[in-house]
């Protein structure tokens, strides 16, 4: 089953039109709003360098998960 799903606000034009499975592989500065220093940065604290790495770090995972844990115990 295909599915589409725009995320052209999400990413730089660079990259609006690369596939889901390349985007993972894709530098982090690809995101809307990530400037090289922030991108230098996040390599430098976390050793992320790509999308993939992003969304996969245990920091981010474990404050999106205190987030809705928040939201759903109020």
């Amino acid at each position: 089953m295909a599915i589409s799903v725009n995320l052209d606000a999400a990413l730089v034009k660079a990259y609006e039109s690369t596939p889901l499975a390349e985007l993972v592989n894709a530098p982090v500065t690809a995101l809307a709003g990530v400037s090289d220093a922030d991108g230098e940065a996040l390599q430098k604290a976390f050793n992320i360098k790509t999308v993939g790495d992003l969304a996969g770090n245990k920091y981010i995972k474990a404050a999106q998960a205190i987030a809705e844990l928040s939201r759903i115990s109020k």
